[in-house]
């Protein structure tokens, strides 16, 4: 359905909500008038079209804002971008009272064209559905999940190291060759310029252990990529030792009566079959499980972590679980690290309905950086809409993403109608809105007819017909 563009009124009330919280910072920042609009604007336009670009906004706006105005404001006009994604965090914590949660980690990508010269820290990235590599964009994204609502918090862009990259090919390959390790390249040292995404994850938790202090983490939940021991100490001690769950491999070697065994062999082998139970998955459902835990030394971390080996109901093989703090129940373990899916949700509603991973074609690393901040804007204001407030202030199930953007594009269809009904003259307030569809209604050439193109000459040619006969004569 094509949506005229309106400033949306939720918009444009938590544009000022943003303001208001700026000029009550500690460095009395401020939005301009043209600022708040544009915000506003866009937020409303990426919700109403679900992009993230100009030439969109200024077909649906009629012509009432110019792609090249939105483009300066977006590149030239002092917004304080640095703030904007902070403060709005700390808008809804005060509005819903949040004290406590947990913090989830994960990373996605962004897929893009085969070339992108423009575009900021484009690099190959492995494609999970066809198991194969594109070019695209890879972030890291750090989300508070709290008893009440679940809030992006952060992002970092990353890009490997491309001197790591390469090396990394070259030991493949003479991997492959037989060639033995004290004959390969060193490995390269880290550079700074390139952090990892452990080292992306651990700067964004301690940004935000130094902006929101006042918000009691009990624990931080991620995936197998972030189950080094490095990121898992230095994650638990940004708070005085929390809990951090992540994964680790099959293969990974445990301590064992002195003896160094894999942490698939040692449940196989010395816990029996495990324990069959009922685990509550993130406060609702109910699920079979099958459990088995131990406080075993991991060969990699230099010390104890509890083992969580979990296996769902139609499930063949175990996933383990590792959690720095062994004094709590592998229950608890396993019932906590069923929130890092929630993680999960918040990307399907962000790709799918908050606008930076459509169109979103804005040069440099900034422009993408500013998209993004913008498309988390959009889920923050949902968050923060009056129908979602109310049903959240009662306790009662919050709306889906989906559903507020379905909610908000009727309501601006239906605000159109009404300003052409109640309008004094209906008829001629239709006609110009009619006259304005179709001036700023984009025309594009069809590639698959033939009309207006030529064709060429299709048909013998006489001075060639001699030498039909001698064809004829070679093909029987």
């Amino acid at each position: 359905m094509t949506m005229l563009i309106r400033v949306l009124p939720c918009a444009t009330q938590f544009i000022d909500h943003l303001d208001q919280a700026l000029r009550q910072a500690s460095h009395a920042q401020r939005l301009t008038m043209k600022q708040r609009y544009f915000l506003a604007f866009v937020i409303s336009a990426m919700i109403l079209t679900q992009k993230l670009c100009w030439a969109t906004m200024e077909r649906r706006s009629l012509g009432q804002y110019t792609s090249a105005a939105l483009w300066w404001m977006f590149y030239r006009s002092e917004i304080v971008w640095h703030l904007l994604l902070r403060i709005s965090v700390l808008v809804i914590i005060d509005r819903y009272g949040l004290s406590e949660g947990n913090l989830l980690i994960d990373d996605t990508g962004r897929s893009r064209s085969k070339r992108t010269k423009k575009i900021g820290k484009t690099h190959k990235i492995k494609e999970k559905k066809t198991n194969g590599y594109i070019n695209g964009q890879e972030l890291v994204f750090l989300v508070l999940q709290t008893p009440l609502v679940t809030v992006p918090v952060d992002f970092r862009f990353y890009m490997p190291d491309p001197e790591m990259t390469e090396w990394r090919k070259t030991r493949d390959l003479l991997k492959k060759q037989g060639i033995p390790p004290k004959d390969r390249p060193p490995k390269p040292k880290p550079n700074s310029e390139y952090p990892t995404k452990q080292l992306l994850a651990l700067d964004m938790i301690q940004a935000y252990q130094r902006h929101f202090p006042n918000i009691n983490v009990t624990g931080i939940l991620a995936d197998a990529l972030y189950g080094d021991a490095n990121f898992m100490d230095r994650a638990s001690s940004v708070f005085s030792g929390i809990q951090v769950v992540s994964q680790l491999r099959w293969n990974q070697l445990v301590i064992y009566k002195n003896k160094e065994v894999k942490l698939k062999a040692y449940f196989d082998s010395y816990l029996g079959p495990g324990v069959k139970k009922t685990l509550v998955i993130r406060g609702g459902k109910e699920q079979k499980v099958t459990v088995l835990s131990a406080r075993l030394k991991v060969k990699a971390h230099g010390q104890k972590r509890f083992i969580v080996a979990l296996k769902y109901e139609g499930e063949d093989d175990y996933r383990y679980l590792a959690a720095t703090d062994v004094s709590w129940r592998h229950d608890d373990i396993a019932r906590l690290h069923t929130l890092r899916w929630l993680i999960e949700v918040f990307f399907e509603d962000w790709k799918l309905h908050e606008g930076w991973c459509n169109r979103a074609l804005q040069q440099g690393i900034e422009g993408s950086e500013r998209g993004v901040i913008l498309s988390v804007l959009c889920d923050h204001m949902l968050l923060l809409h009056p129908e979602q407030s109310a049903r959240l202030e009662h306790k009662q199930p919050a709306l889906t993403v989906g559903c507020l953007v379905e909610k908000l594009r009727i309501d601006a269809l239906l605000d159109i109608i009404k300003i052409v009904v109640e309008s004094e003259n209906p008829q001629e307030k239709l006609k110009k809105l009619t006259e304005s569809l179709e001036d700023y209604r984009p025309l594009r050439i069809s590639s698959k007819h033939m009309a207006g193109r030529e064709l060429g000459r299709m048909m013998p040619t006489a001075s060639l017909k001699y030498r039909l006969p001698e064809y004829q004569t070679l093909v029987h």
